[in-house]
């Protein structure tokens, strides 16, 4: 089971993962409804390394990146949730609207994102420039949380109110 950690706290780890010699992977994302493709992807990020560190958007990050009507889970619940799984060794949230300082600042051997990514990858170039290696992974089709969202929301009756 992983621990939260803030990101000072996670970057003095670090230090100590790398003087053991300790490979550290890192993904992010807002990890809002956790479905199958999550626990698929981060299985494979915990295949590359010793250690998985992710990164979880907070509530006003995903907020302006998927609209008001989101984050479905709050910042301290999908951070529980995500330290609770096996593949995850260390959570930690960040505010910015990538994790390009967060990734800066940790710098990861192996920085990992899903193949819907592949065309920006933030922290590409300082995961890179330190020597690290940058590779996405394909995505389950048909799973997002996204998806999941229309999909309750469709099967609602017909004028029925929406919860708040």
């Amino acid at each position: 089971m992983g621990r939260i950690y803030t990101r000072p706290h996670l970057v003095a780890i670090r230090g100590l993962w790398k003087s053991e010699g300790r490979k550290v992977v890192f993904t992010n994302g807002c990890y809002d409804v956790l479905h199958p493709g999550h626990i698929r992807l981060l299985e494979q990020a915990r295949s590359l390394g010793d250690i998985l560190v992710l990164g979880l958007n907070t509530d006003s990050s995903v907020s302006r990146m998927k609209g008001p009507t989101r984050p479905i889970n709050n910042e301290q619940d999908r951070a529980e949730l995500a330290a609770h799984l096996a593949a995850v060794d260390a959570v930690t949230l960040f505010d910015e609207d990538t994790p390009r300082e967060l990734i800066a600042e940790l710098l990861p051997d192996v920085l990992i994102k899903g193949a819907d990514w592949s065309h920006f990858i933030a922290g590409r170039e300082e995961v890179e420039a330190a020597g690290g290696v940058v590779l996405t992974v394909p995505l389950e089709p048909g799973l997002s949380t996204t998806n999941i969202v229309k999909e309750l929301l469709a099967r609602q009756p017909a004028g029925a109110s929406r919860p708040a």
